[in-house]
């Protein structure tokens, strides 16, 4: 693809290309959970986005307070600084109170989604076990990115 052509498909297509000069969307991803982290990881990278891992709400917390990203998709038990608890300290924080946010939970742990969009601004809530692909079509649809076929 050359000049134009490349052009028009990187415009039409917000996804990035991966080891383009162009940056992908930032998705921070937060669970204590490494199997689980690191599945989410490798599908939500491989479909074109940028992506940085947490081990717990602390450390997720930290990474924000450096470089907001532009989605979080967070655990809600983890040890020192649970799920909820971060959110609480991003909604509470000025500058980091509009970031989008989908929550992770086990199930036996239901949340409340009405709750949960409504007093703490998260977009959706997902139940492990959940499907990596239908976690990348979330992040899609909130990050306002069409689909791309793997190649």
């Amino acid at each position: 693809m050359h000049g134009l052509a490349f052009l028009v498909a990187v415009v039409s297509n917000p996804r990035r290309l991966m080891g383009s000069a162009i940056v992908s969307k930032d998705v921070l991803m937060c669970d204590d959970e490494v199997h689980i982290l690191r599945a989410a990881e490798f599908k939500v990278a491989r479909a074109g986005y940028s992506v940085r891992m947490a081990n717990d709400g602390q450390e997720a917390w930290e990474m924000i307070e450096q470089s907001l990203p532009d989605l979080l998709v967070t655990d809600l038990q983890m040890p020192r600084v649970d799920g909820l608890e971060l959110v609480r300290r991003i909604r509470e924080n000025e500058l980091t109170r509009s970031l989008p946010i989908l929550m992770l939970t086990a199930k036996g742990f239901e949340l409340d989604r009405e709750e949960m969009m409504h007093r703490w601004g998260v977009l959706d809530v997902l139940t492990k076990p959940f499907s990596p692909r239908e976690l990348v079509h979330l992040i899609d649809e909130v990050l306002g990115v069409a689909p791309v076929a793997a190649t």
